[in-house]
């Protein structure tokens, strides 16, 4: 091991989830939804723990959100709206991502391989994880999108880095009111344009809510294991 994680403000603030196993072989990093923090989700995440993983849930900065009348909250960049054409935070998102991957490379340099390196989140953070997985020059091991949407999709497939098999997990409530389903459809779609359409699983839960279920968190659990097995 080497290196300074406080080089990487999101890194050294985060809530780390280690696996049972001294000798950790794979990370998933899982960016937590708008106003939350990484706590909340560190406790469900260790419900669905692996021996060999390591979860990092760091939290997002704080800053004034125009969809919430510009009230000062945690958030991964800012939100105007909550339809697919509502102008978008291009330069925060960008921003964002750019933070995701300094993780990303620091967890590379200190012995975790990127093809053994998931991202994941929910909401607003499940946005940010498929964005910068989609656009981070290394392929890494998945991406678990939770009742999220795919963040300036005008722009693909162009701005994709070109990873066509990066395996996809999306999950979403059927009676989200918050980003209702049919956004994650539509963001399903969307995802079969710039990778394989067979890495992508679309699973939706019958009266979930914006929130999360036990159903859906084995599902995740059983991604996981498929896609960053014990080595």
């Amino acid at each position: 091991m080497c290196g300074n994680n406080m080089s990487v403000p999101l890194l050294a603030e985060a809530v780390t989830v280690p696996g049972d196993e001294s000798g950790t072989t794979a990370v998933v990093i899982f960016l937590h939804g708008l106003g939350d923090t990484g706590h909340g989700w560190a406790d469900t995440l260790t419900g669905i723990q692996l021996p060999h993983v390591k979860f990092i849930c760091p939290h997002a900065p704080r800053m004034p959100v125009t969809l919430n009348m510009k009230t000062c909250m945690p958030a991964w960049f800012d939100l105007k709206g909550l339809t697919p054409d509502t102008p978008e935070d291009e330069s925060g998102i960008k921003k964002a991502a750019d933070n995701i991957k300094a993780i990303i490379d620091y967890e590379a340099k200190n012995g975790i391989p990127p093809h053994r390196i998931m991202l994941g989140g929910f909401s607003q953070g499940g946005a940010l994880s498929l964005y910068t997985a989609l656009t981070c020059q290394h392929q890494l091991a998945g991406v678990v999108a939770l009742s999220c949407w795919l963040p300036l999709h005008k722009n693909f497939p162009s701005a994709s880095s070109g990873h066509k098999n990066i395996p996809i997990l999306q999950c979403h409530g059927e009676s989200d009111s918050m980003i209702p389903v049919e956004f994650g459809a539509l963001t399903a779609k969307k995802l079969k344009s710039i990778v394989n359409p067979q890495m992508i699983t679309f699973s939706t839960y019958p009266g979930l809510s914006h929130s999360s279920c036990h159903q859906e968190m084995q599902d995740v659990k059983e991604f996981i294991e498929k896609y960053l097995p014990r080595i």
